[in-house]
């Protein structure tokens, strides 16, 4: 995913992770950040606003685990 397609997926209202589950994408104050399990947070992108802090390949939408879990309830 690129800085323009992560964006758009959190403005959307998606789940959009970094590497792991552990480090998700947010908006905050009108800055995207990923932030750690740990609260920590670093810019999704340099200055320029373009340049990934990390791979694009590395960047995926992922499920919440109350959607998931209601999945599940619905399949049972």
């Amino acid at each position: 995913m690129n800085a323009r397609e992560i964006m758009a997926a959190v403005d959307a209202g998606k789940k959009v992770y970094w590497s792991n589950k552990g480090y998700q994408v947010v908006k905050s104050k009108g800055d995207y950040m990923i932030k750690a399990a740990n609260g920590h947070m670093i810019g999704l992108t340099w200055e320029d606003g373009k340049t990934l802090n990390g791979k694009e390949s590395d960047f995926f939408i992922g499920e919440s685990r109350i959607k998931l879990f209601e999945e599940f309830i619905n399949m049972n």
